[in-house]
């Protein structure tokens, strides 16, 4: 046992020792190459173009992130669970896969400064206009039971009164709710009112407000504080040159909050 013990503890220090090493800001120029863990499956962040070429927000600042560093980029497919597991295990040199920062991630990983915002909105018809909360007293909405949508529509809705929430129990259900015209209005996502508008154009959504948001980050290994102090440089200096808020308000048809645009 007291071996088996030792063992063990070897080996998890030689981890740690490997993991702080492999992966500093000298070992990725010296390799010429950063391996980013990117989620493909979830647009506009990550997704295939119609060639079957990676494309999304995610993407074109990580191609940036790595012109910058003067090295070549390696996306590397992940999922959502995945994203910590990849990046502990040294499948992957970063993470930026719509990766918002949590206290309970904080406590294995560490994050750059944010370099965007994932955002819940309000989608309604072109048509109508509804510019905040107070606008949709008398409304009906659609949002997905218990996401962070449902949880700020809630909040929202509560402090004006009179908004009828009608809520569904997956995401793909409530969208094809919206899709074919049994709601006219959805909390949900920003990304999910391109989807609605490609499932049926018909419909002609477009973002009336947000509702609320939650920063996202790159993900980095504990105890890499060369490589993050140069990440957080080069998100500064892409936040001011308005480069960061471009790529943003391509994909998602909004500007990133003022904090983020450098104004």
């Amino acid at each position: 046992m007291k071996r088996f013990i030792a063992a063990t503890l070897l080996a998890a220090t030689s981890l740690v020792a490997t993991m702080a090493h492999a992966d500093s800001l000298a070992d990725i120029k010296k390799a010429g190459t950063i391996r980013v863990a990117i989620d493909l499956g979830a647009p506009p962040y990550g997704q295939l173009d119609e060639a079957g070429k990676p494309a999304g927000s995610d993407v074109e600042a990580a191609n940036e992130l790595a012109k910058d560093l003067g090295v070549k980029l390696e996306i590397v497919p992940v999922s959502g669970p995945n994203r910590v597991p990849f990046l502990l295990t040294n499948k992957a040199d970063v993470v930026m896969a719509s990766f918002s920062i949590t206290d309970e991630r904080k406590k294995v990983i560490d994050y750059s400064d944010p370099y965007g915002v994932v955002p819940t909105v309000v989608g309604a018809p072109k048509s109508q206009a509804l510019p905040d909360f107070a606008s949709l007293a008398g409304k009906t909405i659609a949002v997905t039971r218990g996401t962070t949508s449902d949880q700020a529509l809630t909040k929202g809705a509560k402090e004006v009164g009179g908004v009828n929430i009608v809520r569904y129990e997956d995401d793909a259900t409530t969208n094809t709710a919206v899709a074919t015209g049994q709601q006219d209005l959805i909390a949900a996502a920003a990304s999910v009112v391109a989807q609605v508008n490609r499932a049926n154009p018909s419909r002609d959504l477009e973002i009336k407000f947000v509702m609320s948001s939650a920063p996202y980050a790159i993900g980095i290994r504990k105890n890499e504080a060369e490589l993050k102090a140069w990440l957080d440089q080069w998100i500064k200096s892409k936040i001011a040159s308005g480069e960061l808020n471009t790529i943003y308000k391509k994909h998602f048809g909004i500007e990133l909050p003022a904090e983020y645009r450098g104004k």
